[in-house]
């Protein structure tokens, strides 16, 4: 039956990211042609049972300057209850960044799926996370600066498309604590707004950060987005590889709980998250996702947000296209449309696909040609049916994913216990020795021994160094303390590609004792110039 057009809903609004198409300046930081695929398609498994790389299925590598490209992705979007896109909005101070593809959904009128925006108001570095070393453009701040802002904003906010709570335009900042003066600025863009005719405007801010968890209003804000990955809520990751892991169930159960506050905020959900493809060290990832997790979160999010009663029912994904961290709506070649899938049936319960079909019939430019062959034959199943078998499916991946940790594991201990016993016949008892792990094996592996985790501060891990002068700068402090021997375990072996400079100051003046594909050991004791492990010696280390 068709759904009920009384019935309460929630609007699913989806982030949106820019970043897949080339401009200069990526093609001066990061070279010629650079877009997110780049990213994305070098990106490989770290450990057993890790999913990667995430690659597109049904819309492909798309350049987002193509208009088909972005009508692709709407006529998706619309077909599965996404109601509109949250685009990412680069504002520096009067300078845009990957501006385009919003520029021409507002010149050509063209998708027509709802759309609102959200300035990602940090600055623009080499970490990708908007952190405040090696700035490649910076955030500044000023009343003409506000006023210039808002008047740009205003074309958007004029559209039709624009999202609207209550009639104003909806108008979201990532980071409102970074802004000079939060009050004054709210009041600017207010006063500019109704000025020019749009009227009052709804202002979010974005929880990304510990330091906006308090009520929005005080800052000159009329409610609160929550963010997902929710970082303030979260047990502390395992290591593994020298990367953080969540498990995706044990967040999704995590959130469930998680209360609701004395002010206005609207839900936030992910499908997973993985920036691996972003970072070579230090990669945050949430393992096991799948399309049955991430439903049963939307679709809490989704009935509380209606209980609720709020006047304009919201429920944000992180994110539609996020691809380099993981974090997507769009079909991948594993998943397929499941998340998709399971979108649908959160936000839109029971009701017939058809309907949203209707609406978006006269925007679509092509029909999957295989959904069309078998899609009365879904019908016919019904959501019932449907559900079965996608859970089913789900049970099976994750039982399989459970048995290759298993396996992962056993093999793990297998080679954590050859790597002891290698070690114990190289540093003899009461020796100090450099350990760089990953933060992995531990001291465990080296009883009797003094252990330094590398880098330390006070004997705790203090983390990867930044560059190639720190960690040779900090090897030397240590050795010169009293370290007899530097040891790399496997999960650390990275460092060889990355702190290549490391490498070649240990090799050019330390003996190297062992190198097998479980350690690397450097004799740090004298300075004897580069002696390479002898093939004897190896072939002695080798096997599991």
């Amino acid at each position: 039956m068709p759904p009920d057009s009384k019935k309460t809903r929630a609007r699913a609004i989806a982030f949106y990211l820019p970043q897949f198409h080339p401009i200069p300046e990526n093609d001066e930081w990061w070279g010629r042609g650079f877009t997110e695929w780049v990213n994305v398609a070098k990106a490989k498994p770290l450990f057993p049972g890790h999913y990667q790389p995430h690659l597109p299925a049904d819309l492909g590598f798309y350049d987002l300057r193509l208009p088909e490209a972005r009508q692709a992705q709407a006529d998706l979007a619309r077909e599965y209850g996404i109601h509109g896109f949250c685009y990412y909005h680069y504002w520096f101070n009067g300078k845009r960044l990957l501006e385009r593809p919003f520029d021409e959904v507002l010149a050509s009128r063209h998708p027509s799926l709802p759309f609102c925006l959200c300035w990602a108001n940090e600055n623009w570095t080499r970490r990708w996370d908007g952190q405040d070393d090696q700035i490649l453009v910076d955030q500044t701040y000023s009343e003409n600066d506000d006023r210039a802002h808002i008047r740009w904003l205003l074309r958007a906010f004029r559209d039709e498309r624009y999202i609207r709570i209550g009639g104003r335009p909806l108008f979201l900042v990532y980071r409102a604590n970074k802004l000079a003066d939060p009050m004054k600025t709210t009041a600017i863009w207010r006063e500019e707004a109704r000025r020019s005719g749009v009227g009052d405007l709804y202002l979010c801010r974005v929880e990304s950060f510990a330091d906006e968890r308090d009520d929005p209003t005080i800052i000159g804000f009329d409610a609160a987005v929550e963010f997902q990955p929710d970082w303030c809520n979260y047990d502390v990751p395992r290591r593994v590889r020298g990367h953080n892991v969540y498990e995706f169930s044990l967040v999704v159960d995590q959130m469930l709980r998680k209360g609701a506050p004395a002010y206005k905020r609207f839900p936030c959900v992910m499908p997973s998250w993985d920036n691996s493809p972003r970072r070579r060290a230090g990669a945050t990832i949430f393992r096991g996702s799948t399309p049955a997790l991430y439903e049963k979160w939307l679709k809490a999010a989704t009935r509380k947000v209606v209980a609720a009663g709020a006047e304009e029912p919201i429920v944000f994904i992180n994110a539609w296209n996020e691809w380099a961290e993981g974090n997507h709506l769009e079909p991948c070649q594993k998943w397929g449309r499941d998340y998709l899938e399971a979108t649908w049936r959160a936000v839109e319960g029971e009701a017939e696909r058809g309907t949203a079909r209707a609406e978006g019939a006269g925007e679509s430019t092509a029909l999957d040609a295989e959904g069309t062959k078998y899609s009365s034959m879904i019908r016919a199943l019904g959501s019932e049916a449907i559900g079965i078998l996608q859970h089913v499916r789900t049970e099976v991946t994750q039982a399989a994913a459970e048995l290759e940790g298993a396996t992962a594991e056993l093999t793990r201990l297998r080679w954590l216990q050859r790597a002891t016993e290698e070690l114990a016949a190289l540093v003899p008892p009461g020796a100090t020795l450099i350990l760089v792990d990953g933060q992995e094996w531990g001291s465990d592996v080296m009883a009797g021994r003094h252990v330094i985790p590398f880098l330390e501060r006070d004997g705790q891990y203090w983390g990867a160094p930044p560059d190639d002068e720190t960690a040779i700068r900090e090897l030397e402090r240590v050795r010169k303390s009293g370290a007899d021997f530097m040891v790399f375990a496997s999960p650390a072996f990275w460092w060889f590609d990355y702190y290549t400079g490391t490498l070649r100051h240990l090799r050019s003046n330390f003996r190297c004792l062992l190198e097998n594909d479980r350690l690397v050991v450097f004799d740090l004791r004298a300075e004897v110039g580069r002696t390479e492990a002898s093939p004897a010696d190896r072939a002695s280390h080798e096997g599991v």
